[in-house]
Order: structure tokens, then C-alpha cells, then sequence
């Protein structure tokens, strides 16, 4: 099935016309067998509850089929599935997700214009899909490590709302109780959050290593920006991976600015995808949920038999690079505008799952409510928890510490390591 060609080719499938029209398939026992529900990741129990309500409604069908986006395909002979099923469950988690995260950063950009927020913060409104896409298709043995537009990725996979928000103001309750700020945080098997453009790459070839050699099955997920990805460190990192058939995702993040600068003028070739040359690569339309799953799922089957990949995933940001960027200099707001209203990734999923039937517009609703009072009193302990004090400045840099003594802002002011938070893999 992986067998390889020599030229890149376009993999339409049965997904090149009416991409966003159900196929109305509804059947149970498929649905068992090939689809796992992915928990709710949520930061209260009003929201639970409300998710469990939404459930509950047993007018709406089971589960529906949907045909994925076109795929571009680079030295592969097939690509991932051309069509998507999902179960009512999950169309009410991957909206609650896509939706939350959009009030997360909407909140994020209003925490930092009150200067609640310290340092840089980059918002990853518009690019939703790609990491609630990716988690969906994730299992335990697999890891992630991204770059700074990281408050999404820290609550799909598994940090509360009010540990995002908490963590964004520098307070005890973060996940990371407050040293890391905007761009550093973590959960289990995320590995961050990484304030160096592009530093995080190898280190997910490094994780990629760790799975062959637990031969857990398991696959890393290295997220990069098009700005990212004309340095040298990603092609040593696409080197050593092919070189040891390791099982990794190098994973572009295309949004058409590295940056201020277009693709187009950073990159003398923006097929991002067949960058790898002879690593093999796929092109994904990343303003489809479902499209990114499945393409993950191909991975999750390819990378441990064949070794690395290279997924190009296009997608949008609607905000500036940082708070820093009114992200309007370089591009029109008549843009922007367009995106919002033809692409938009929460819009094209909630058009599907109403349109199958999967969910209605009244539970859809109620959710929106829910998500949008579990943001606001995230907000509030994030303004009123108390701040970190500086004697935990050297707590918890060691796993298990070689030496008590950390030496701080000069070797006469030592620290005394303590362990203060457990390990996120240990939990």
C-alpha cells in the first residue's frame, strides 16, 4: 500500500467533488470498529455537564460519512481516506474544541492589550482545526512538540482552560505554575511550546527516536511554520530520520506569512510538502478538521513501517505573527475578511455536522454559552490567582537533580532545587 513513485501527484479520490456534502452513511457497527472517540478536554463541570445533555438528544442520527478535502501527494502511490466518518459524540468534541480554543485566543488577546500578559503572544485563531484534527487521530504512545502558538495545543491535550489562561498571566494555577508563559507550555506528551523558531524539529526527531526504541508504536508530531522551514536544522532533522526510518511527522504549518513576509518571497519553492526530496510528502487543506485526522491517521499507519513523512498543512492565521503585529501592513483586511467567510474552520465543520443531522443548531447554542462562560471565569483566576514567588524560580528544572544547589542571578545567590509539581509523564 505504501509503495512509492517517483513524481508528485494529486490524490482526488472520491473526495474531488462536493466536499462538503454528507453522505449521509449511517451505520453503528462501522463506526465501532473504525472510529475512537476522543474525550473531552474541559475545564469545568457545568461544561461536562452540558456536554453530557447534548448528548442525550435522541433525535439526532448516530454517526454520518463525509468526503475529505483533495490531497497532494509526493512519492506515495495512495494517501489517506477520501472519506471521514464521525459519531455524534465526536462532532460535539471537535466543535467544543475548535470553539474553544478560538475563545481562548480571543481572551489571550484581550489579557495581553490589558498588559496582563508578560513577553510575546502569538494567537492561533484561524489554525483550530490543525490541532483538534491532529488530536482526534493521536493515541497515548504518541507525542507533539510545536513552536510559540502553542495555548491551543496545551488544552487538547489535556491542560484546563483556567491552566491555559492561568499559565498566560504568570499565576500559580498555569499549567506550567506560571514560568512559562505564553510560549512555553506543556501536558502529557506535549512537549511545547518552543520560543526558538524551528528548535523544536530536531527535537521531535528525537522523540521519533525514543518511540522506535520503546517499539511503542508510537509516532512524534514536529509542528514548524513556512517561516521555519527554509532553515538547515529541519533538513538535518529530515536527514537523520530517513537515515534511521524513524517514525516521524514533520508537519509545516503553512498560513501564508512567515512573519511579514509571504510565502512566496521567502521560499523558492512553496510546495512545502516535497521538501524532503526523498522523504515522501502530502499536502493538506488544514480548514478542514476532518481532512487533518485522516491525514493523521495515515501517519499513524505509514511512519512506523516506513519511517518519516512531510505534511504540509495550509491554513490561515486571522491575527498578526504577535500582539505585536496588526498583521495588516503585508496584507488587505479584505483578505482576512474573505477567509473569514468562505474558510473558516469552525463555520465549514458546524455547516457539516448540521447538515447531517449529527447535532442541532439549538445544542450547538448551548455550548457556545457554556464554552464561553468557562473562558470568562478562566479569566477571572487568571487575574486574581496569587503570582509564583521567586524562591520556586529553580523548582521542578530537574526530574531527579544531580545537585541541590542551583546557582541563580550570581554564584553567590544559589537556589535549592525543589520539586514542587509532578512531572506531566509521570502522571
Amino acid at each position: 500500500m505504501f509503495s512509492k513513485t517517483i513524481k508528485s501527484v494529486i490524490c482526488h479520490g472520491k473526495n474531488s467533488q462536493k466536499m462538503l456534502t454528507p453522505l449521509w452513511q449511517s451505520s453503528s457497527s462501522t463506526t465501532a470498529a473504525n472510529m475512537n472517540t476522543v474525550a473531552a478536554v474541559t475545564a469545568s463541570a457545568p461544561l461536562q455537564q452540558q456536554h453530557q445533555q447534548v448528548r442525550h438528544n435522541s433525535s439526532a442520527i448516530p454517526d454520518a460519512s463525509f468526503e475529505t478535502r483533495p490531497y497532494k501527494l509526493h512519492k506515495l502511490e495512495e494517501g489517506p481516506s477520501a472519506t471521514a466518518n464521525v459519531t455524534r459524540d465526536e462532532a460535539i468534541e471537535y466543535y467544543t474544541q475548535l470553539q474553544t480554543i478560538r475563545r481562548i485566543e480571543s481572551a489571550a488577546g484581550n489579557l495581553y492589550k490589558e498588559k496582563a500578559v508578560r513577553g510575546f503572544c502569538h494567537l492561533y485563531s484561524g489554525q483550530e482545526a490543525i490541532c483538534v484534527g491532529i488530536r482526534a487521530a493521536i493515541k497515548d504512545e504518541d507525542s507533539v512538540v510545536t513552536a510559540y502558538r502553542d495555548h491551543g495545543w496545551a488544552y487538547v491535550m489535556g491542560c484546563s482552560v483556567t491552566s491555559v489562561m492561568a499559565e498566560l498571566t504568570g499565576r500559580a494555577q498555569g499549567c506550567t505554575r506560571g514560568k512559562g508563559g505564553s510560549m512555553h507550555m506543556y501536558a502529557k506528551n506535549f512537549y511545547g511550546g518552543n520560543g526558538i523558531v524551528g528548535a523544536q524539529v530536531p527535537v521531535g526527531a528525537g522523540l521519533a527516536l525514543a518511540n522506535k526504541y520503546l517499539g511503542n508504536g508510537g509516532i512524534s508530531i514536529s509542528l514548524y511554520g513556512d517561516g521555519a522551514a527554509n532553515q538547515g536544522q529541519i533538513f538535518e532533522a529530515y536527514n537523520m530520520a530517513k537515515l534511521w526510518n524513524l517514525p516521524a511527522v514533520f508537519l509545516c504549518e503553512n498560513n501564508g506569512y512567515g512573519m511579514g513576509t509571504s510565502a512566496d518571497r521567502a521560499a523558492a519553492s512553496v510546495e512545502y510538502y516535497t521538501r524532503g526530496d526523498y522523504v515522501p510528502g502530502l499536502w493538506v487543506d488544514g480548514m478542514d478538521v476532518l481532512s487533518v485526522r485522516e491525514a493523521i491517521k495515515y501517519c499513524k499507519e505509514y511512519c512506523p513501517k516506513n519511517g518519516p513523512i512531510v505534511l504540509e498543512i495550509a491554513t490561515y492565521r486571522y491575527s498578526g505573527h504577535s500582539m505585536s503585529d496588526p498583521g495588516t501592513s503585508y496584507r488587505t483586511r479584505e483578505e482576512i475578511q474573505e477567509v473569514r467567510q468562505t474558510r473558516d474552520p469552525i463555520m465549514l465543520f458546524r455547516e457539516k455536522a448540521l447538515a447531517a443531522g449529527l447535532v442541532t443548531a439549538e445544542e450547538l447554542k448551548k455550548l457556545d454559552i457554556e464554552i464561553r462562560k468557562t473562558v470568562d471565569e478562566a479569566v477571572k483566576v487568571s487575574k486574581s490567582d496569587k503570582e509564583v514567588p521567586v524562591q520556586e524560580l529553580a523548582a521542578d528544572v530537574y526530574y531527579e537533580p544531580v545537585v541541590q544547589q542551583i546557582r541563580g542571578t550570581t554564584p553567590f545567590n544559589p537556589y535549592t532545587h525543589q520539586r514542587i509539581a509532578q512531572p506531566f509523564n509521570a502522571r
